[in-house]
């Protein structure tokens, strides 16, 4: 007892007296600290501390607030925004062609490009104040996405001037002069942007910019100004053939210290006319075949005012910050709304093919390979439409949440990869040969550029989620580092002291509660719900303090190599990634309801994020470089192992059916899937079909049952089949009527394109 009284009291000296702790304890781990954390440099220090941390945070931190997700307002389109929906853009859908745009224009039709400017397409996220539209984040998002069911060129003209591109970083950083003077112009379609980041020796890297600009006095509009020489070589630059506007990024230099008596400015974003002298739009690019407009520009010695600088001079070297805060908008709004087009429509037009395409007398939708498939489809496009309405409304909550935008970035593009992947193999031959009826190929073909673009996908996930989400999402590790890049030694070590004791108070309540958790089985966990869905926030929970728990373990016993450790990283990032997507999906379904049909889609989305999680660990622990600590972590954690497993067979199955008939779950999936009018579309014949068999289903039984009992020909084709029955009374003639046209029906939908000799 008097030994372990003394050791409690040395420990409370240690810990509760400020200098002891700090020259005992917080001095020697400060230094270790700072040795083992590369140092900031002010470019990663403005990219850590742009944009907003959401619920991101919550997971991270291991505590996340439920019931703080469900108070988040749904998402919804106003009234305008709706009006819009049903006039504009169904006008728009009606004058494409989508096969002819992409294989014989290759552009969008002139009257196309007319009416996107005349009806404010290119001005959605301009304020009407300013002309614009002034939609909503997820007006945009949905809009978007209505048009990619249709036509991707389409889209992706329409997205780019409502994501990162002049108007928005206008609207954010622009001087009252250059708002008022560019945003009517860019709303009422006098002016269409473009803007120029990456170029051959940079992607979406903008801290590797070589293109330049130097301060110096140069001749402006017949006077001697100071302005900037400008020198840049930029290609990917969607709209650029077409922009009559270009927004630059580039760094810019200041050698005779005309601003100041930094040399060394920084990034900074102008604004130039195509038209100034100098500016040069050169070759256009042909991503994957896809016909929207993508090319080069270029520059040499191009003279332009300091208040060409987007904010004027006061914004110089500011634009790095700028361009991570806006880039956020395309990974969250236009990206996920390509992703979710391509489920909404591959969940239509596979479930209606499925029923359609007989093989061996049954619809192949029967099949259980197929019914696989099929419902990673109808799953995985439930977690795209929940992912793309909850991340379009943090935008709308006017925050701009850099981890949450990347995840859906990534992820959702590659779900919709996995979509179309398993649309062509339900398809087969349906989707491979490329014509007016081929609905899907399009779409796969532009895949690769969503995967690309804002970042490719492996620096997305190997470098931005966790790379980002552990210092912008966790309770101190950002503060930490501040204080060990804080030049003042002594002022940096006071703030480390006062974060040191809080931090390990967090870890140790991470651990037991990881412990007890896994123990429990997180039984005692609190949920905000009852029912089918409530054990799901219980494992979610769970699998949030292990997250925090392993996030903080890593980082103590890696340091700043756990950065180049991307394996490693990238598996934490993805536990939050399906932390997030499933919060979503339960969101979703709570926003929606508690819908009683949605419950399939909700349980595949859940036990899939989980079986995910419980993978990703696996992989962490199995590669981790400290063996013994990779032991009990995963023992802590999963002390009877990781029992998450991947959804049912019965859960599979019943998504086939839900997708497989009409009804309501199925138009309420796929409500953003264009659905054209008559046989002539492709989309309108498939839909005509499969609605025609169902409506036939009696009938056709009657026929079967007969062809069974000898009454009629069997393995005959359809038409035959259905004169005979006509003949021997099992159908009536205005049945047989009906049979026949929709055989016809079935027909044309399920053949593909042909062209005669030389005509290609």
């Amino acid at each position: 007892m008097t030994l372990l009284l003394i050791l409690v009291i040395t420990l409370a000296v240690l810990l509760g007296v400020t200098p002891i702790r700090r020259a005992l304890i917080s001095a020697p781990v400060f230094k270790v600290f700072k040795k083992i954390l590369p140092p900031l440099s002010e470019t990663e220090q403005q990219a850590m501390e742009a944009g907003d941390v959401w619920w991101d945070g919550d997971l991270f931190q291991g505590k996340p607030d439920w019931q703080k997700l469900h108070h988040y307002p749904k998402p919804r389109l106003s009234e305008d925004e709706q009006a819009f929906m049903d006039e504009q853009v169904e006008t728009l859908l009606a004058m494409l062609d989508d096969y002819d745009i992409v294989q014989k224009k290759r552009d969008l039709p002139e009257k196309v490009w007319d009416y996107l400017k005349q009806e404010g397409f290119f001005a959605m996220i301009i304020p009407k104040s300013y002309g614009g539209r002034g939609f909503s984040a997820i007006a945009n998002s949905t809009i978007v996405s209505r048009i990619a069911s249709r036509s991707l060129t389409a889209a992706v003209t329409v997205m780019v001037p409502n994501s990162l591109g002049p108007g928005e970083l206008l609207m954010h950083y622009g001087t009252d002069q250059q708002k008022e003077y560019w945003l009517p112009r860019l709303a009422d379609g006098r002016d269409v942007p473009c803007f120029a980041l990456t170029g051959p020796e940079a992607g979406s890297d903008a801290g590797g910019i070589p293109d330049t600009g130097v301060i110096c006095r140069g001749e402006f509009e017949g006077e001697e100004v100071v302005g900037i020489r400008l020198n840049w070589d930029k290609r990917y630059i969607t709209l650029s053939p077409v922009a009559t506007v270009l927004g630059l990024a580039f760094k810019l230099f200041d050698p005779d210290g005309l601003l100041g008596d930094k040399k060394d400015i920084g990034i900074t974003c102008a604004l130039i006319p195509t038209t100034h002298p100098g500016v040069e739009i050169g070759d256009r690019h042909f991503p994957m075949g896809m016909a929207f407009m993508n090319g080069t520009t270029y520059g040499k010695d191009v003279f332009i005012p300091l208040d060409w600088i987007i904010g004027g001079p006061d914004y110089a070297g500011r634009g790095w910050r700028m361009l991570v805060e806006c880039l956020s908008a395309g990974r969250g709004i236009s990206l996920p709304a390509l992703a979710t087009a391509t489920g909404h429509l591959a969940s239509r037009m596979t479930g209606a093919y499925s029923y359609v395409r007989q093989q061996f007398g049954l619809s192949i939708g029967k099949f259980e390979g197929v019914q696989e498939a099929f419902a990673r489809i109808g799953g995985l496009t439930y977690g795209l439409e929940a992912m793309r309405v909850m991340t379009a409304g943090a935008i709308d909550l006017k925050l701009s949440p850099g981890v949450v935008t990347a995840i859906a970035k990534y992820h959702m593009t590659e779900m919709s990869r996995t979509i179309l992947n398993d649309a062509f193999d339900i398809h087969a031959g349906r989707a491979i040969q490329l014509g007016p009826k081929n609905y899907l190929a399009h779409g796969y073909m532009g895949v690769p550029i969503s995967i690309t673009v804002e970042g490719a996908n492996i620096l997305t996930r190997n470098l931005m989620i966790f790379g980002q989400g552990a210092t912008r999402c966790h309770p101190y590790v950002l503060a930490e580092l501040q204080a060990a890049a804080n030049p003042d030694a002594n002022e940096g070590l006071q703030q480390f002291d006062g974060l040191l004791l809080r931090h390990v108070g967090f870890a140790l309540g991470n651990t037991f509660s990881c412990l007890w958790q896994g123990l429990t089985a997180a039984a005692f966990n609190k949920s905000p719900m009852a029912g089918e869905t409530a054990r799901y926030y219980k494992q979610l929970s769970r699998m949030s303090r292990a997250l925090a728990l392993t996030a903080d373990i890593s980082m103590l016993m890696l340091g700043g190599d756990l950065k180049r450790k991307e394996m490693l990283s990238a598996r934490l990032g993805d536990v939050l990634s399906h932390l997030y997507m499933a919060s979503a999906v339960l969101k979703f379904y709570e926003d929606n309801g508690r819908q009683q049909a949605d419950l399939p889609f909700v349980h595949y989305n859940l036990q899939r994020a989980l079986a995910e999680i419980g993978r990703a660990f696996d992989g962490f622990f199995a590669n981790f470089p400290a063996r013994a600590v990779a032991v009990v972590l995963k023992r802590l954690i999963f002390p009877f192992g990781i029992g998450y497993k991947m959804p049912a067979d019965d859960i599979c199955m019943e998504i086939c059916d839900a997708l497989s008939k009409p009804g309501v779950i199925r138009d309420r999936l796929t409500h953003l899937c264009y659905i054209g009018e008559g046989e002539q579309d492709p989309t309108g014949l498939m839909e005509q079909a499969f609605i025609e068999m169902h409506q036939a289903q009696p009938q056709l039984k009657a026929i079967l049952l007969a062809q069974r009992d000898g009454k009629i020909s069997r393995k005959v084709p359809m038409d035959q089949a259905i004169s005979e029955a006509e003949a021997a009374g099992i159908v009536t003639a205005e049945q047989a009527e009906q049979l026949h046209h929709m055989n016809k029906l079935r027909f044309e939908a399920i053949s593909v394109d042909s062209f005669k000799s030389g005509e290609l």
